[in-house]
């Protein structure tokens, strides 16, 4: 079976998950591929595969001959797919990309005019979706490329390597991925977590995160009796939201430009409840925003009482950049395996984030490598078949002992 081929299977297996949920992992259905994965690993020939109670897969590739005493390395993947699109019954298909705006179906189209760097993808063949659910690609591309190049490894033995320590990990799309990682159990020096986009992306510099929950109570009065007495919940919540930096958003930033976004509001006159994400690579900057929304909390409360608003915030990962810097042989390394193969390596700052970046601040240094994936978390997300192959031979490349 080859990378493409497991990549396929993997996608039909639904596994999103939901930050709703206090289970662990979020949704059971993750752990159907969990289990998936663990039988595969098994009659690969890596030692110790498993998967424990939370939905946590670990599995361990020999050291070659020689090679015992180098320190272990790490692969981690999350098999989880994002919550805002439907991952059930993924219906991918491999077409050849020719240029100009590609149907999907469903009536979704690929355009050129909104994604324009699909032209350097002429001539490829590319994965896509039937414009009704996205793929999968995050990250079940990374899983993918992960048991591929262990396979291979185990197929040319010839290779030097050392030993090898394969993670894949549920509900990272809603931050809690490295939750209950064993990261004692996983026993690596250094890992690299293979969750990116493009191909030859690799970061080590991620946004400090914090989900943001804000709970608004009004006093619902019959309208013809309303003078003085309402208090309309959800223009409370209107005010709130009027009062957040407007520039300050996903549409209007970019590179190390942090936001706020606002991805879930419900409620009536009586009570609103809406949701936001804190984003910022600086870490002054993102307490700053925290602490702006606790003054805008606070003033609204003096203006219409207090209770009205209720805030609450919670951190979910930090940026890496600080646990990685005393290790730049990782990022040096993983350049050097990209050229090896024909991959030109490109370090830029990841606008989101991935379980590296908590595993860092874990104990367990772990930049974030390309998956060739793009458009992530949406129906028109793809996944070039090429991509996948160099991600392969890039992973092969870099656990190889020089």
């Amino acid at each position: 079976m080859n990378v493409t081929e497991r990549f396929l299977k993997y996608v039909s297996f639904d596994t999103q998950s939901d930050e709703n949920s206090e289970s662990v992992p979020s949704t059971p259905k993750q752990m159907k591929l969990g289990a998936h994965l663990v039988a595969e690993l098994s009659t690969l020939g890596l030692e110790n595969a498993h998967m424990d109670q939370k939905g946590y897969v670990y599995a361990f590739l020999p050291a070659s001959k020689g090679c015992e005493a180098l320190p272990t390395m790490g692969l981690i993947a999350h098999m989880d797919t994002s919550p805002d699109v439907s991952g059930a019954n993924v219906n991918p298909r491999i077409v050849r990309y020719e240029g100009g705006d590609l149907p999907l179906g469903n009536g979704a189209i690929l355009t050129l005019s909104a994604f324009p760097f699909l032209q350097k993808y002429v001539d490829q063949e590319l994965i896509v979706t039937d414009g009704s659910t996205l793929l999968g690609a995050d990250d079940k591309a990374g899983v993918a490329e992960i048991v591929s190049a262990c396979a291979y490894l185990l197929e040319h033995p010839e290779i030097k390597h050392p030993r090898i320590a394969v993670g894949f990990t549920p509900d990272e799309e809603i931050g809690r991925g490295a939750d209950h990682f064993d990261v004692e159990k996983f026993g690596a020096s250094y890992a690299y977590t293979v969750d990116g986009g493009e191909i030859g992306e690799i970061e080590y510099e991620n946004f400090n995160a914090a989900s943001v929950k804000v709970t608004v109570k009004g006093v619902n009065i019959h309208p013809g009796s309303a003078k003085n007495r309402m208090k309309n919940a959800i223009l409370m919540a209107n005010e709130f939201l009027s009062m957040m930096p407007p520039a300050e958003t996903p549409s209007h930033t970019e590179g190390y430009e942090g936001f706020y976004h606002v991805h879930d509001f419900n409620g009536s006159e009586s009570e609103v409840v809406f949701a936001m994400l804190i984003r910022d690579h600086d870490r002054e900057k993102f307490e700053a925003r925290k602490v702006f929304l606790e003054h805008l909390t606070a003033y609204l409360n003096g203006k219409w009482g207090e209770g009205s608003f209720t805030l609450e915030i919670r951190d979910s990962y930090y940026n890496m950049k600080e646990k990685i810097l005393p290790h730049m042989e990782l990022i040096e390394n993983a350049k050097a395996a990209m050229l090896a193969v024909g991959v030109e390596p490109e370090v830029i700052p990841i606008r989101g984030g991935t379980d590296g970046a908590r595993l860092s601040y874990m104990g367990l240094p772990c930049p974030n490598l390309s998956t060739g994936g793009a458009n992530f978390h949406g129906i028109h997300e793809f996944v070039p078949v090429q991509s996948l192959e160099k991600m392969v031979r890039v992973l092969v490349e870099l656990v190889r002992e020089k």
